[in-house]
C-alpha cells in the first residue's frame, strides 16, 4: 500500500474495526482486531485478527498478507483461510481490546483521560500505532455517531489537539492477558480535556476511597451530580456517606426526580430521609414513590414478542420473512440472533440489515457484546442501563444464556413519567 503524495498514509482504529475481510474475491469475515508488538519508537502492527461466521475459527493474518485497506473492506492475499486459524498470543498487544476505552494517567497519577481512538501510520509498507486520541470528536466516533463527529470537527477547527504521541506512553505489561489497567504517560499532561461523567464514573470506581473523594471534591456541582448518577451503587453509598448532608442534598437537587430516585435507592432509608428533608419539597414525594417502585422485577414489564433469527440466516431470508415475523412485535428495531435452544448469540440493528448484502449471514454481522438484563433485575436496574447506553430495548437473559423477554425503553420512561 503506497503513501499519499509521499506522506505517510494514516488510519483511525475505529474506522478499520468491522471492515469486511475479502480473500479471493469473496468475503471471509470481518476485521475484529489489530495485533501489534512493542517496537521503538512505535508499536508495529504484525497481524489482523479476522472473525468469521458462527462455528468457524478466527484467523490471524500476517500484515505481509494484507493487499489493500479501503473504506469498506480489507483485501487479504491468502489462498485459503485454514493455515491462518488462530488467536493472539500472550505478549501481543491487541489495540482495540487492550487500549480502547482505557484510562490515561500522567506520571503522578494526577490527571485522567480515556483513549477513544488510536491513530495509525503506514510507513515503508509497515503499519505503526503513533498516537492515542482522547478528543470529544473521537468519543463521538467511538459510540457510533460518526456523522455528528465529522460535523463537530468541521465546526471546531480551532479545537485543541487531544491526541497524545505514543512516545509519551509507557511500555505496556509484557504479560498482557486481559489487560484492564490504565494507559500511563511518561510526562505530565499539562491540561487534559474535561472528562465526561460516564468516563469519570468508571475511573472513580477503580480508585480507593481517599483518592475518589479527592477527585470528587474538586468537581463543580453540576458535574459532580451527573457523575454521582453514573457510578455503581457501592460507590454511590461511599461517596454520599462521606459528604456533608447539605452537599448531598445540593447534588440531589440538580437531578430529575427519576435520577434522584436511582441514586438514593442505593442508600439506607435513614440516610435518604435526612437528604430529602433538605431538598425541594415539590420533588420530595415524587422521589419517594419512584424509590418504592424501583424494586419491581423487570420481568413484570417484559414482552416475549420480539424478532429473532438463527445465526445462519442470510440477509435475503431476514428481509423476506421480516414482515411476517414482526407482525406481532413492536420491537422491530433490533433482531436477536438465537440458536435452536433460544440461547442469545448476538444482536443486530435493523438499519445494518438494510445496508448489508443479501448473501451476508447474521453470524457475520451481529454484535456479540450484548448488554443484557437478568430476570432478577429491577426497574431501577433497567433504567440505569438505558441511561448509560441509550439503547431502545434491552434483552432479558437467564443464567443459562436463554433470552426470556425484551424490555422496551419507552415502557421504562412511561412508567417513570406516570410515577412523577
Amino acid at each position: 500500500m503506497a503513501t499519499e503524495n509521499g506522506a505517510p498514509k494514516t488510519f483511525l482504529l475505529n474506522d478499520l474495526i468491522g471492515l469486511k475481510a475479502i480473500a479471493g474475491g469473496r468475503r471471509i469475515g470481518k476485521l475484529a482486531e489489530l495485533v501489534a508488538t512493542e517496537t521503538e519508537p512505535f508499536p508495529e502492527v504484525t497481524h489482523l485478527l479476522i472473525t468469521r461466521r458462527f462455528g468457524h475459527s478466527s484467523l490471524m493474518v500476517p500484515w505481509a498478507k494484507v493487499g489493500e485497506i479501503g473504506n469498506r473492506s480489507v483485501i487479504l492475499e491468502i489462498e485459503a483461510p485454514e493455515p491462518y486459524e488462530g488467536e493472539p498470543e500472550e505478549g501481543q498487544v491487541c489495540l482495540k481490546d487492550h487500549l480502547l476505552d482505557k484510562k490515561v494517567l500522567d506520571c503522578d497519577d494526577d490527571e485522567v483521560e480515556v483513549v477513544y481512538d488510536i491513530k495509525l501510520s503506514l510507513r515503508g509498507g509497515r503499519l505503526y500505532a503513533t498516537d492515542v486520541d482522547c478528543s470529544r470528536v473521537a468519543f463521538l466516533r467511538r459510540i457510533g455517531l460518526r456523522g455528528l463527529a465529522a460535523f463537530v470537527r468541521g465546526l471546531a477547527a480551532r479545537l485543541r489537539d487531544d491526541t497524545i504521541p505514543w512516545t509519551y506512553v509507557q511500555r505496556l505489561p509484557k504479560d498482557m492477558g486481559s489487560f484492564s489497567g490504565a494507559v500511563k504517560l511518561n510526562v505530565l499532561k499539562a491540561k487534559l480535556p474535561e472528562i465526561h461523567p460516564v468516563d469519570l464514573a468508571d475511573i472513580l470506581e477503580e480508585l480507593d476511597h481517599n483518592e475518589r473523594m479527592a477527585v470528587f471534591s474538586q468537581l463543580e456541582t453540576e458535574q459532580a451530580s451527573d457523575t454521582l448518577e453514573e457510578v455503581e451503587p457501592r460507590v454511590q453509598r461511599a461517596l454520599i456517606s462521606s459528604l456533608p448532608v447539605e452537599r448531598a442534598a445540593e447534588l440531589i437537587d440538580e437531578m430529575t426526580p427519576a435520577q434522584a430516585a436511582d441514586t438514593l435507592a442505593a442508600l439506607p432509608e435513614r440516610d435518604v430521609d435526612g437528604i430529602l428533608a433538605l431538598t425541594d419539597p415539590e420533588d420530595r414525594e415524587k422521589i419517594r414513590r419512584l424509590i418504592r417502585h424501583h424494586d419491581d422485577k423487570i420481568t413484570d414489564f417484559a414482552t416475549a414478542l420480539f424478532v429473532a433469527f438463527p445465526p445462519e440466516a442470510t440477509i435475503a431470508r431476514v428481509l423476506s420473512e421480516y414482515r411476517e415475523v414482526s407482525k406481532e412485535s413492536d420491537l422491530g428495531m433490533y433482531i436477536y440472533v438465537v440458536d435452536g435452544g433460544r440461547r442469545l448469540l448476538g444482536v443486530i440493528d435493523l438499519r445494518e440489515v438494510l445496508e448489508s448484502a443479501p448473501e451476508d449471514r447474521l453470524s457475520d454481522l451481529m454484535s456479540t457484546n450484548v448488554v443484557t438484563l437478568h430476570p432478577a433485575d429491577t426497574v431501577k436496574d433497567a433504567a440505569k442501563l438505558f441511561a448509560r447506553y441509550s439503547f431502545r430495548a434491552l434483552p432479558i437473559v437467564d443464567d443459562a444464556g436463554m433470552i426470556v423477554g425484551v424490555i422496551p425503553y419507552r415502557d421504562i420512561v412511561n412508567l417513570e413519567h406516570r410515577m412523577v
